[in-house]
């Protein structure tokens, strides 16, 4: 009987320190809420009800980069068919030097 009494205790004991913990552990989530809270109602005073125009920009600013990264893709494959031709020409006049000239 001693045997299971501590066996309790030492049981009980345990679930009290994780208790505690959780405890401790919630606390800090509260008051990372509570300052998240605050940051937000900061953020609504300052223009924040401005954040579906915010939003709606962030997409156009998106497409708006997307469609300059597909140009300059473009421009690049144009450069480079040019350089080609360059090169292809150098090469054809350095190999016949009498003609072409």
């Amino acid at each position: 009987m001693a045997d299971q009494r501590g066996l309790v205790v030492d049981a009980a004991l345990e679930v009290a320190a994780l208790v505690q913990a959780l405890g401790e552990e919630l606390g800090a989530f509260r008051q990372r809420a509570l300052k998240a809270e605050a940051r937000v109602k900061e953020l609504e005073a300052a223009g924040g009800s401005d954040l579906v125009d915010l939003t709606r920009r962030v997409a156009e600013l998106e497409a708006e980069n997307a469609a300059l990264v597909a140009r300059i893709e473009s421009v690049t494959e144009r450069t480079e068919g040019l350089l080609e031709r360059v090169r292809f020409t150098r090469q054809q006049t350095e190999n016949n030097p009498g003609e072409g000239r």
